[in-house]
């Protein structure tokens, strides 16, 4: 166990049962952490019943239902998260906007989406989240980012994705370096192809060759790791990209 009771987590993109952000949020309960959650476009009966089930763990739960491309968002988020359940103490930015293209369909709209959602609202909300840190009383203050392994190698046919998720780990390094100072570590990670329920089967006996320890990567592998991050046990690393990808092979 972590020992994270009495701790808030705000976590972003948690949109449906398969996803990372629901398994973040169940480990993250598991541990003792009270849960806020963003959501977008999901079915009504599915998020309060998702609430329900955080809260049998014994923690309090609430969320909300936000557009993140809108740049009042990040704002809007820490004033009803602290409303409902206090200042968090624990940011997880796993919400992401991802769209094919390649070179022949790239456009102006196309890398508008992707920024908005994959850099402009988790580089906001973070500082915004670091900044009512500064202010508070608080004792532990985690960021943990969420990205795709960019600089491991190409993703062809996924330009805008590939360079706004790349420049999340550039702004990682960064603002964990501004916020050492006041007590909040900044890390991310890179969990690899994960199957949240968007992978088919010849996808899947496409992909396991290539992962030295025999499956695919599974949503709670990234939980653990986010459950660790956020700990007292990790408070001597920050600035640092994870790529807890199961050994997947490139080439």
């Amino acid at each position: 166990m972590y020992k994270l009771n009495g701790c808030v987590a705000l976590i972003t993109g948690v949109s449906h049962g398969n996803g990372i952000g629901a398994a973040i949020c169940n480990k993250l309960a598991l541990e003792g952490v009270d849960i806020f959650f963003t959501h977008w476009g999901s079915n009504t009966d599915w998020v309060k019943k998702f609430e329900n089930n955080i809260r049998e763990y014994g923690v309090r739960c609430a969320n909300i239902e936000v557009d993140l491309a809108d740049p009042s968002a990040p704002y809007k988020l820490l004033d009803v998260a602290a409303i409902k359940l206090g200042l968090p103490d624990i940011l997880v930015n796993n919400a992401a906007h991802s769209s094919r293209d390649g070179y022949m369909n790239l456009d102006a709209k196309t890398l508008d989406d992707h920024y908005t959602v994959n850099m402009r609202a988790t580089f906001l909300l973070s500082v915004e989240f670091a900044r009512r840190f500064r202010q508070s009383q608080k004792v532990i203050g985690r960021i943990i980012n969420l990205t795709s392994g960019q600089a491991l190698g190409p993703m062809t046919g996924e330009l805008a994705y590939a360079a706004t998720k790349g420049a999340v780990s550039a702004f990682t390094l960064s603002l964990s370096a501004e916020l050492a100072p006041i007590g909040i570590t900044v890390n991310a990670i890179n969990p690899g192809p994960t199957d949240t329920g968007w992978m088919n089967e010849e996808i899947k006996q496409e992909l396991l060759p290539k992962f030295p320890l025999g499956r695919i990567g599974i949503p709670e592998d990234a939980a653990r790791l986010v459950a660790f991050l956020a700990s007292k046990e990790a408070e001597w690393i920050t600035g640092q990209v994870f790529n807890s990808e199961g050994g997947f092979l490139r080439s």
